[in-house]
């Protein structure tokens, strides 16, 4: 795993390709590795044509790089980028600590959201907790 921050060569392979294939511009490509994912972030304006309709541009991108592909928009606010990673989920609450070693964060949902939050076997908590650990120094992220 690199260095928070830091894009790979690799990444940046995925992401030349990415831009190549759909004319969008990610801002990152996070490898997933214990499940198999690219994770590229966007611009939340380019998001519906990367997807495409019923999500055809995704199945083309899966099959290219034989690896299941997500799409995350993009916020520069840490706030609005954890609600942009939990779509699906109603949020409460978003709390940040700041601690010399990074940022804390715990996020409350509606309880009968919360397995939307996690998701099955935790694939979408793992996928909030690498976005934010890259892009912005996340230590800890719980969803309560």
């Amino acid at each position: 795993m690199s260095e928070p921050g830091t894009i790979t060569f690799e990444e940046l392979r995925y992401l030349s390709m990415f831009t190549d294939l759909t004319g969008a511009t990610a801002y990152r490509c996070i490898i997933d590795r214990e499940n198999d994912r690219l994770i590229f972030i966007v611009k939340a304006s380019d998001v519906g044509r990367i997807v495409g309709r019923k999500g055809r541009n995704l199945e083309i991108l899966k099959k290219l790089f034989r690896k299941n592909v997500e799409v995350v928009p993009y916020s520069d606010d840490i706030e609005e980028m954890i609600r942009n990673l939990f779509p699906n989920a109603r949020i409460l609450d978003i709390s940040i600590r700041e601690r010399g070693d990074g940022k804390y964060v715990v996020v409350r949902v509606k309880e009968e959201d919360k397995g939307r939050a996690i998701g099955r076997e935790g694939r979408n908590i793992k996928r909030a907790r690498l976005v934010l650990r890259e892009l912005f120094n996340v230590v800890s992220l719980q969803v309560r």
